[in-house]
């Protein structure tokens, strides 16, 4: 296997820009063939392909005597042609959906945004006068539950002389 994954990381986004793709990839690996697998797999034309080899770092662990070594990488650099993109490195897409009830009222907008990783994230924003209004009144009772389930506190009560009440 030549491809092992892509690379997800904030630095291998920012290169998107420039049209570049970052992937790891297997160490005997020749840019040929990385070349060929890439066109074929995401059916995109690449330009170009650069490697670097990262080696393995050097550790050590406090519970065991000596040192060891973390596993070194090789990755691949793909810069495509101006216009092709590759679809495992999108950025998380934002979309607007409109909610209406049955009757055909509108009760809000939907915002449904999908991240990289295919979790979506939903948050609904209702908009209308009346909505509004409750809305607030929601707040200002949730600011009353708030304040009469507030107790004093042993420091913040104030001592009281014996002759006062």
């Amino acid at each position: 296997m030549i491809l092992l994954k892509p690379l997800v990381n904030e630095k291998s986004m920012m290169l998107i820009k420039q049209n570049l793709y970052t992937f790891a990839v297997s160490k005997d690996a020749p840019k040929e063939a990385i070349k060929k697998i890439v066109e074929s797999k995401f059916k995109v034309t690449v330009l170009s392909v650069n490697t670097v080899n990262i080696l393995p770092k050097i550790k050590s662990q406090r519970s065991r005597k000596g040192n060891f070594k973390s596993g070194g990488i090789r990755k691949a650099i793909v810069k495509l042609k101006k216009g092709d993109k590759i679809a495992l490195f999108e950025q998380a897409t934002t979309e607007e959906v409109e909610v209406r009830t049955a009757e055909g009222e509108r009760q809000g907008s939907v915002k449904e945004k999908k991240s990289l990783l295919g979790r979506t994230k939903v948050r609904i924003e209702r908009n209308g006068k009346n909505q509004e209004s409750g809305q607030k009144n929601d707040n200002k009772e949730i600011a009353d539950i708030k304040t009469d389930t507030k107790r004093p506190t042993k420091v913040s009560q104030k001592p009281v002389k014996k002759g006062e009440k």
